[in-house]
């Protein structure tokens, strides 16, 4: 081993530090987490058993395992029997827990039962950011992504896909039966075997499809037609990849613009974006404490009672329009060369005419008025606009809320590409952090609360990046006094 690096005898006997915060060097992230949870007040935040009982075992306090929970997620350990073993052998986590060794069924329970604190504790330091300036902007890109739920996609149920599983029982069974009949006609070496193990699997076939039509009836109590049987709250949803799908959550996030701080989320098992725009804007404005805000999102928030909403509540949005019309594709003219003239309320056709109001209707609460031209049949280039014998023009009572936004997002090319760079990459690096299972939790409160604790743990790594370790903990002690 000459000329190599040499390790210590393992049985030399060392003079190690007399106290165990000498292994724990001044710049270690550790100390950041120790710094924040004494700051926090536990009981104002929802914690439970901050007062112990006066009878049995000593509890632990509700700041060690809240410690030792986001210690874990900070450093991508987010199984409870993970952090058992950790607490006994991790040096950084003896410093942080006074040497304390919970067994995992208690670290469980304890996130288990602390969501409403948990997720108190993760807002508590989205306010400790805005207190340290770090929301100078008032702009957020908001989006949503899908995370695995724990349930496979074979225990997910829908009327199809229950209707798909019989007719590949029916199919199988109807196969069995076809070579149990060719066994019986031709009386091949080994029937007797063969056909007692062809009836036991007809048999088990059978049960299954039993179970299935237990499934069905089952499934019309659900009242989206879904079941799922390991988390009941885990719905299915079909991802960015065409065919493609995943039985989990949605997570709605709004993230900062400027240092990329997750400002606040969401999550829910409706797979659309379409209803979140309005409530995640509002809801990112107050974490921020700003009277303005600029919202961006992609298409896939595109709605018109939520613009409405955040037009209403002085929110400016920038969320393109979604292609909903083959006109432009089938080389026709679309909506947007019909040029609105308010003071008449008329449409301007690309022909020079005129498309008056004509009647006004309710389309799933919705107030739609209805425009076309009198002179639509002789139009020398009618082929360009409709294939019928009129071109209708639909108005929303709000379409001017509409017309703003587009006329907003039209003065700033620039504001999709600040979505994607601000949002896209955190979920890539949750979801790097938290792995190919994602949710270990089951049911929508408890993978809310596991949410926060990743959320937490991916802003503090980002406010240390920030503002480094030493200034992160002056700040907190500052803030915290």
């Amino acid at each position: 081993m000459a000329r190599f690096v040499e390790g210590g005898d393992r049985n030399q006997v060392t003079l190690l530090p007399e106290c165990l915060d000498d292994f724990v060097a001044e710049d270690n992230p550790v100390r950041v987490v120790d710094a924040f949870v004494s700051e926090l007040d536990l009981q104002a935040l929802g914690f439970d058993g901050l007062t112990p009982a006066s009878t049995g075992r000593p509890s632990y306090h509700p700041a060690v395992l809240l410690k030792i929970y986001i210690y874990g997620y900070l450093n991508r350990i987010q199984s409870s029997r993970r952090l058992e073993r950790e607490c006994q052998r991790n040096i950084e986590l003896m410093w942080l827990t006074g040497r304390l060794a919970p067994d995992f069924k208690t670290v469980a329970d304890f996130r288990r039962g602390s969501g409403k604190g948990i997720q108190n504790a993760c807002r508590r330091f989205v306010v400790l950011c805005r207190e340290l300036k770090l929301f100078s902007q008032a702009i957020v890109a908001i989006d949503g992504s899908k995370f695995k739920a724990v349930n496979n996609r074979d225990r997910n149920f829908t009327e199809v896909k229950i209707d798909r599983f019989q007719e590949q029982v029916a199919q199988s069974i109807q196969r069995y039966l076809d070579t149990l009949e060719t066994a019986d006609r031709t009386q091949s070496v080994g029937v007797e075997a063969k056909t007692e193990r062809l009836q036991e699997k007809i048999k088990k076939l059978r049960k299954r499809m039993r179970e299935l039509d237990g499934l069905r009836a089952q499934l019309k109590s659900e009242p989206d037609e879904q079941l799922s049987l390991t988390d009941p709250d885990a719905r299915s949803m079909a991802t960015s990849r065409l065919g493609s799908g995943i039985v989990g959550y949605n997570v709605q996030v709004a993230v900062d613009a400027k240092h990329h701080l997750i400002v606040t989320h969401n999550v829910t098992n409706d797979s659309s974006d379409r209803s979140q725009l309005s409530a995640m804007a509002l809801a990112a404005r107050g974490a921020m404490g700003k009277i303005r805000l600029h919202a961006h999102a992609d298409r896939g928030y595109y709605n018109s009672i939520e613009l409405k909403a955040c037009d209403d509540a002085g929110i400016l949005a920038y969320v393109p329009k979604s292609m909903t019309s083959n006109a432009k594709a089938e080389g026709r003219f679309d909506k947007s060369d019909f040029i609105y003239i308010a003071r008449d309320d008329e449409y301007q056709c690309p022909a020079g005419q005129r498309a008056i109001h004509r009647y006004t209707r309710d389309e799933r609460g919705l107030e739609i008025r209805r425009y076309w031209s009198s002179a639509c049949p002789q139009c020398p280039i009618k082929a360009q606009c409709t294939t019928g014998d009129y071109r209708r023009i639909s108005r929303w009572e709000h379409e001017a809320v509409l017309e703003k936004v587009q006329r907003r997002l039209d003065s700033r090319p620039t504001a999709m590409a600040v979505r994607k760079r601000t949002v896209e990459h955190v979920f890539g690096t949750l979801k790097h952090w938290m792995g190919s299972a994602h949710f270990l939790t089951r049911r929508l409160p408890n993978v809310a609360t596991e949410m926060s604790l990743h959320v937490l743990a991916y802003n503090l790594k980002r406010v240390m990046s920030i503002l480094g370790i030493a200034k992160t903990l002056k700040a907190m002690k500052l803030v915290g006094a």
